[in-house]
């Protein structure tokens, strides 16, 4: 049975924190060959020592998704939409890096035609050192109710 919150068990203020997650050559590496995106700063270590980084970063949306889908597991099932999205990338993701979310519950919008409602997150990405490398918001559309068993 799927286990998400539905829009009524959120509440405003409500803190969420992801598994934290080390991000390796292997993330990057299968990232660029998933999206395509070969950019000398992300798999170039030569090149990349000679840029203000000093050395490889990882991809802003691999940031992103590596943190997604431990806060994507609260909606399990719930989830109607993933409507909008808007970060700031802050600074930059390294080799060996461990990254997590704080995602906050900014406000709730019902919406009675699909039975549930909007949900606005408040999301920061931190280190290790509890720096943060992103932050912005996204809304969901959420529903009331858990689906029926499968």
């Amino acid at each position: 049975m799927y286990q998400g919150l539905t829009f009524d068990e959120f509440q405003i203020g409500q803190k969420f924190v992801s598994n934290p997650i080390t991000v390796t050559d292997a993330h990057i590496t299968f990232f660029a060959g998933l999206s395509g995106d070969f950019n000398p700063l992300h798999i170039n270590e030569e090149f990349a020592k000679k840029t203000i980084f000093k050395g490889r970063i990882a991809h802003g949306l691999l940031t992103l998704t590596l943190t997604s889908g431990s806060l994507g597991m609260l909606v399990a099932g719930t989830a109607i939409a993933f409507l909008e999205m808007s970060v700031k990338f802050i600074a930059p993701v390294k080799i060996g890096d461990t990254i997590y979310a704080e995602a906050i519950v900014k406000d709730k919008q019902y919406k009675e035609k699909y039975n549930g409602g909007i949900v606005i997150f408040q999301i920061t990405i931190k280190n290790q050192r509890g720096e943060k490398v992103v932050e912005g918001e996204f809304k969901l559309l959420i529903s009331s109710k858990r689906p029926e068993s499968l």
